[in-house]
């Protein structure tokens, strides 16, 4: 099989089209050939910085979806033939991968292979993020930031679901329609901080309820001071650079959380009870991903560097 590899961390040029041999299913795994990969932010800090479980060499990617072809000793509930997705599973940026049977889902009939990859990681950011990070109740006052992009599209979209009032911040001006097309009931054209005096302007000067800031160092202290007193700051961003603070230096009383990767899904039957209610929201047509740039597995440089020039709205897939 081939996949993308690093053989060292860097940028995109790192990224190999290499010939590895084909993987084989141990006890209780899937053989998957994999139908479409997702392109995350994640993987961009995987490959130029590593991180924990990304030493290199390492194949990259952590999301998918595909068929099964082949099942391991004691591998239960999955057939050959089934489709399947993944939420996370490193190296997922190939044309075959083993993964454990208890990390896979079946794609219900009706949502195709692409929508199905395009909300693994980022569907189940964002649904983690709206129903327990904070949970957005009726009336609520949301900022979203990225509001185009990929996480902060369905976050829109399921802020609204829930009865929130989004307003989305995005990077340039032609991505203002995107988020307007989410849901967006107010959009902020901002590429850094800045914005909190308009934030309060529109919540009749008490500031929102919760921030959900992807937007890294940059924007930190404007998301903090765009809150009302207890509101929350979910900051989900250390790829964007991790900011350091003293607790005197938090304003407003405001309370501030890290959501991470692993706390979205972190059973099997949080991954069965998410992912479906996500699928069903999908099949009700009241989440709608967009993917925007499709690219051929080789070219996941190409789609790593219009990733990072920030030029992207919506999801970016790679396809085997």
């Amino acid at each position: 099989m081939r996949a993308i590899r690093i053989e060292k961390h860097g940028g995109p040029e790192v990224m190999r089209w290499t010939e590895l041999p084909d993987p084989t299913p141990g006890p209780g795994e899937a053989l998957v050939r994999v139908g479409a990969a997702g392109v995350n932010y994640m993987d961009v800090g995987a490959r130029a910085e590593g991180g924990p479980g990304w030493a290199a060499p390492a194949v990259l990617g952590v999301e998918g979806t595909g068929r099964v072809t082949a099942l391991g000793e004691g591998a239960r509930d999955l057939a050959v033939g089934d489709r399947v997705a993944w939420f996370y599973h490193p190296g997922s940026y190939a044309e075959l991968l083993a993964v454990p049977v208890d990390s896979l889902v079946k794609v219900p009939d009706g949502i195709s292979d692409e929508t199905a990859a395009a909300v693994m990681m980022q569907g189940l950011t964002a649904s983690h993020l709206s129903t327990e990070t904070y949970p957005i109740r009726p009336g609520d006052t949301a900022v979203v930031h990225a509001a185009a992009g990929g996480v902060g599209r369905l976050l829109t979209q399921m802020i609204g679901a829930r009865g929130g009032r989004v307003i989305g911040l995005v990077s340039r001006e032609e991505k203002a329609p995107m988020a307007k097309e989410a849901g967006a009931d107010h959009v902020l054209v901002h590429s850094g901080g800045g914005f909190e005096e308009q934030i309060r302007e529109l919540t009749g000067g008490q500031g929102a309820h919760v921030v959900y800031d992807g937007g890294g160092a940059g924007t930190f202290r404007s998301s903090q001071l765009s809150l009302r007193p207890h509101g929350v700051h979910a900051y989900y961003g250390p790829f964007m650079g991790v900011p350091t603070l003293r607790p005197t230096d938090l304003p407003n009383s405001i309370l501030l959380t890290y959501p991470v990767v692993h706390h979205h899904v972190p059973t099997r039957e949080a991954l069965l009870r998410r992912t479906g209610e996500v699928f069903d929201l999908i099949l009700a047509g009241r989440l709608v991903p967009r993917v925007t740039g499709r690219y051929p597995l080789a070219d996941a440089a190409r789609a790593h560097a219009d990733l990072e020039s920030r030029r992207t709205t919506g999801k970016l897939l790679l396809l085997p």
